[in-house]
């Protein structure tokens, strides 16, 4: 369950020792309200937060009180929320066979959106085998446009039982999207088996709504500069124990965090020149659907950059006072706002995991590949996070100094985008 985190006052990065030498800036935010906001997203009163479950509401209603306080303007409707709808899918029913022997669903994994699947004798020679790069070869299949039945190496077995947890019994859809290609990865030692496969899935509409508020720039109100993280999780999951909640305070209570303290900060300091989005998304967990249409509702050619903040809890691999980019490479945005942090010892690094492509695996995604310098700001390991997807993303294993020093980092390195002084290069268009 929550721990709850119980905090000392006062300045303890370098950046902040830094900063809390000028008196003229105005100090961007405090532990006791980095954790009173935590300790509310990632409490056990939100179930873990997931999108298609009521208590994403609760969540919903508590950032926008947090944006009425600050004073910030709805951005679509007046209670905050941008609402829309997608397409649920639930898996009503499923079997498959394996050499004539019916598997256990922890075996194996169906995605797939079709109302019936339904293959017979289907045989396969696709594979992830021993030793391959799972995610990198689940990601390729998974968005490849063919059907397709995978056969995948007992040693990956405990990654199909996770995704089962995420992905097994609910797909979703857009309003737009058609039925998209079924994948099913079976766990077997098995070289050519035969295997038969049904599934039949319901269909249900479903809304879903983003949080969003914006503080209207001053000279230069048709430029927007974007903050962002996402404020669903994975709700409940399989008991660790006696816990079952997956809260979600890194993933990414911890983002949604310094998103709303950007905005109070932004708010108090009231000399924006460019006009400020602040956006909390949903169903980042379950394909990135809020900010896909947020994304699709906006001009990109407005949008002079986009913040996008993922787990920022612990250390990064580069240690304390650091964060890095996705896509550094892609723009100039980071180099800008490195250089409004001289003085400093804060530093903005490149992606250390370009193979795991998370440039285009964020809520930045749709924004960056319209061409806008839309990048996503982290500290997580991921290759050494045990917590993640997990009951044990809690707030008391969070690292508030971090936290701190991230949103701070952003706040002055973000000055020049604020104030309209700086404009980072545009990222190559993937789509039109």
């Amino acid at each position: 369950m929550i721990k709850y985190a119980f905090l000392l006052l006062g300045f303890s990065s370098s950046l902040c020792c830094t900063l809390a030498q000028q008196p003229s800036v105005k100090p961007v935010s405090n532990k006791e309200e980095i954790a009173r906001i935590l300790n509310t997203l990632a409490s056990d009163d939100m179930q873990g937060r997931h999108a298609f479950t009521p208590n994403i509401a609760k969540a919903a209603d508590f950032i926008a009180d947090e944006f009425k306080t600050i004073g910030l303007k709805p951005y679509a409707e007046d209670n905050y929320r941008q609402t829309f709808s997608v397409r649920k899918i639930i898996r009503k029913s499923q079997k498959i066979m394996l050499n004539k022997k019916i598997l256990a669903e922890n075996e194996y994994l169906i995605l797939g959106n079709n109302p019936v699947i339904n293959w017979k004798e289907y045989n396969t020679s696709l594979r992830i085998d021993k030793g391959e790069d799972f995610a990198i070869r689940f990601r390729e299949i998974a968005t490849s446009p063919e059907d397709a039945i995978v056969l995948v190496h007992p040693s990956f077995a405990e990654m199909i039982l996770r995704f089962n947890k995420i992905y097994g019994r609910e797909n979703v859809l857009s309003k737009t999207e058609q039925h998209s290609p079924a994948k099913v990865f079976i766990v077997t030692n098995e070289k050519n088996p035969s295997i038969d496969v049904h599934a039949e899935n319901e269909i249900q509409d479903f809304p879903l709504f983003n949080v969003a508020g914006m503080l209207p720039g001053k000279s230069k109100p048709e430029e927007f500069v974007i903050f962002s993280a996402h404020y669903d999780h994975i709700g409940i999951i399989q008991a660790d124990g006696q816990d079952s909640i997956a809260n979600g305070a890194d993933d990414d209570a911890s983002g949604t965090t310094a998103m709303i303290s950007l905005a109070k900060y932004y708010a108090t300091l009231n000399n924006n020149e460019r006009t400020l989005i602040f956006v909390a998304f949903t169903a980042e967990e379950i394909g990135m659907y809020g900010s896909k249409y947020f994304s699709n509702e906006i001009d990109p050619e407005k949008v002079v950059a986009m913040i996008n903040i993922e787990m920022i809890g612990k250390d990064s691999k580069f240690g304390p006072n650091t964060m890095y980019i996705t896509g550094y490479n892609a723009s100039n945005l980071g180099q800008l706002m490195q250089s409004n942090l001289q003085g400093s010892t804060f530093q903005f690094h490149p992606d250390p995991y370009p193979q795991q492509n998370l440039f285009y695996r964020s809520d930045n995604a749709v924004l960056a590949a319209l061409g806008v310098p839309a990048h996503t700001f982290s500290t997580s390991q991921i290759d050494k996070d045990t917590y993640y997807h997990t009951v044990k993303d809690e707030v008391g294993t969070l690292d508030l100094d971090n936290i701190k020093s991230s949103i701070e980092a952003i706040a002055i390195g973000a000055k020049g985008l604020v104030d309209g002084t700086q404009t980072p290069s545009r990222v190559e268009r993937l789509k039109d």
